[in-house]
């Protein structure tokens, strides 16, 4: 696994460095658009319909628009240079009873991993949120975003990270019109809900489960690989969209051309000395 954020846990007047890893993956099956008529793949561009041009992921900056059509540009930098104490820290705030949180807080899961001259004060901390059956409300900035965050012991080893949601950020459930009459049910009807509810109790064991969804697509591809029912991409690679206009053209050729000169100036032999 590759490391996404490297920094500390700041854990009273202790700092444990540590390193963070995404904890799930998506495995979900995943499709590319493609023209019907012809199946190639379907490309989208970046469009400034001001200047009626194409743009390069380098002429692109966020804006935050303040008035319409009014934005106040920020670069990478002023990202980076934000005064966030957290930028670099798992800052903890207190200690709380897991089973307070409710799931809807939560967000993204993340591993911690001690990282050179943390073992020892990882071990501690983790042992000690163990014994006392206890989870870490803190607070870090991860992808440009400062988020509440949970700290816990998962698998007896390892600390985990869940970011979580502001409480402003949770919808209110007196948005919900069905929830709005107050229906009284039979005490039979209760206990009879009860009962079913018991035999159905047991250990969560996730490992049961599979997506059937997906495996009954994947299933249905590899009968049409198998069956030959598959659509081929054109020959010839994929065609550049036409160009706005004439100077548009003109300047798309002279770039075209200075590549191609720089790239031919790179394959010369260097001359022996």
């Amino acid at each position: 696994m590759r490391s996404i954020w490297k920094g500390s846990i700041s854990f009273g007047l202790v700092y444990i460095p540590v390193r963070l890893y995404a904890a799930t993956e998506d495995k979900s099956i995943s499709f590319n658009l493609l023209h019907r008529r012809c199946g190639s793949r379907v490309r989208y561009q970046r469009w400034c319909p001001h200047c009626r041009t194409a743009l390069e992921q380098e002429d692109i900056v966020r804006g935050y628009a303040y008035a319409p059509d009014q934005y106040v540009i920020l670069e990478d930098q002023d990202f980076e240079d934000l005064p966030v104490p957290t930028a670099r820290t798992i800052q903890i705030h207190n200690f709380v009873e897991l089973g307070a949180i409710d799931p809807v807080y939560y967000e993204r899961s993340y591993y911690l991993e001690p990282a050179e001259g943390g073992q020892r004060a990882y071990t501690l901390l983790r042992e000690a949120m163990h014994r006392t059956e206890r989870a870490a409300l803190a607070k870090v900035a991860i992808r440009a975003r400062e988020s509440l965050a949970c700290l816990r012991v998962f698998d007896d080893r390892t600390l985990i990270l869940e970011t979580m949601r502001y409480p402003d950020e949770i919808r209110p459930t007196t948005a919900l019109a069905g929830l709005q009459e107050q229906v009284a049910v039979e005490e039979a009807e209760l206990e009879l809900a009860i009962h079913l509810i018991q035999r159905l109790a047991g250990p969560f064991e996730p490992q049961r489960y599979q997506d059937q969804y997906r495996l009954a697509l994947q299933e249905r591809i590899e009968a049409r690989i198998q069956g030959r029912d598959v659509t081929r991409a054109p020959a010839g690679g994929p065609v550049s969209p036409p160009v706005a206009d004439l100077l548009a053209a003109l300047r798309a050729s002279l770039e075209n051309g200075a590549q191609a000169a720089g790239a031919a100036q790179q394959l010369q032999p260097t001359p022996p000395p």
